[in-house]
């Protein structure tokens, strides 16, 4: 399966290919620092600046938080999840670190694929 990533759209000309690489990407949100064995939160958000869909035949069917290639947790949703409006779905995971770990977020369109965030390296002391 082809897994799409995040381009920096400000290097991007046209309006529609800045539109369509922001509104399916997974953006990280945390803090860069952890306690070990204290729960912390992830939040992932699936768009910037430009809403996604969430149509019959096109919505967002999962987002995943992994620590390299561990999958860390998943939330799944239906159409219609998001009210049946465009929105930038956003999701808080709330984990328990007990080492420093390299975070990435995947998340689904049921029409143009899977596609991943950046790194967010957070340290755990």
């Amino acid at each position: 399966m082809k897994i799409n990533k995040y381009e920096d759209i400000s290097q991007i000309d046209r309006e529609a290919k800045k539109d369509y690489i922001d509104r399916h990407s997974a953006f990280v949100h945390c803090e860069k620092n952890a306690t070990k064995g204290e729960k912390f939160k992830v939040k992932v958000k699936v768009g910037d600046e430009y809403m996604h869909p969430d149509d019959t035949d096109h919505y967002i069917a999962f987002v995943q938080v992994w620590d390299g290639e561990k999958m860390l947790a998943q939330a799944n949703f239906i159409e219609g999840a998001m009210g049946n409006a465009p929105a930038n779905l956003e999701v808080d995971f709330y984990i328990v670190p007990t080492k420093n770990m390299k975070l990435t977020a995947m998340a689904f369109c049921t029409k143009h694929g899977l596609w991943q965030s950046d790194e967010a390296t957070v340290e755990v002391n």
